[in-house]
């Protein structure tokens, strides 16, 4: 079933456009990765599926089943505030405040989740410590856990592990590929690291001025494209 669908798009700021003839769909359970170089308008395409930027022209038509305010979205660290004082449990919570409306409090079941989201990702422990006194590594994690309780069906990430040491990157992504596989949660995520990704990945988006590619992971890797990354054979 496709949630979301680009047509014709065009993206940009303002008539100012940054990349063009983008045409693709997102199906449930897929594990999306959108590449290209610096500058390419990845993390612009992002924001403009997201609602956050306006399209220069073009459609993005997303499923009714999506609800407004549910896709999870974890910006780039540096567009988040790293001294946010906060303790765990508030920040990882806030991520129910879009499906909220007038609300003013939690309730039970949202409760529920968020402590069950901190086990999940292993932060249970960090739950009422400081947002600005946690490391990049888990901040991120953090930011993960508050990007899960806004959605039970989308997750949108831009450069997810920017700043993140070694071993922080390899828990984070395999905590994205559990989610994936095992809880069926569609991943669109923009990265520049492919190698790295590309083992979990379902599907490709590559982009360099216009659209490049849109398709499979394997069809991708037995194309002219994948030796622009030296990922030629890893099909």
């Amino acid at each position: 079933m496709s949630l979301i669908e680009c047509k014709k798009l065009s993206i940009g700021y303002g008539s100012k456009v940054v990349c063009k003839n983008i045409n693709f769909e997102i199906d449930k359970g897929e594990y999306l990765c959108i590449i290209g170089d610096n500058g390419c308008g990845k993390s612009t395409l992002l924001k403009t599926i997201l609602g956050l930027n306006k399209a220069v022209s073009g459609k993005i038509i997303i499923d009714k089943s999506v609800r407004q305010g549910s896709i999870g979205y974890l910006p780039q660290q540096s567009d988040m505030n790293k001294d946010f004082p906060a303790t765990v449990r508030e920040v990882v919570m806030s991520g129910f405040l879009g499906k909220m409306g007038f609300r003013p409090f939690y309730n039970r079941e949202e409760k529920a989740k968020c402590d069950k989201v901190l086990e999940e990702l292993d932060i249970a422990e960090l739950s009422g410590k400081s947002y600005k006194d946690l490391s990049g590594g888990q901040q991120q994690r953090v930011l993960l856990a508050r990007a899960l309780c806004a959605t039970d069906d989308i997750l949108v990430m831009d450069e997810p592990v920017n700043g993140m040491d070694a071993r922080s990157i390899r828990k984070f992504y395999s905590i994205i590929r559990k989610l994936n596989s095992d809880n069926g949660l569609t991943i669109v995520m923009v990265s520049h690291n492919i190698d790295k990704v590309i083992d979990n990945a379902t599907h490709i988006v590559y982009l360099r001025g216009d659209m490049a590619y849109a398709g499979t992971k394997e069809e991708f890797l037995s194309s002219e494209y994948a030796e622009n990354f030296k990922l030629g054979g890893k099909a």
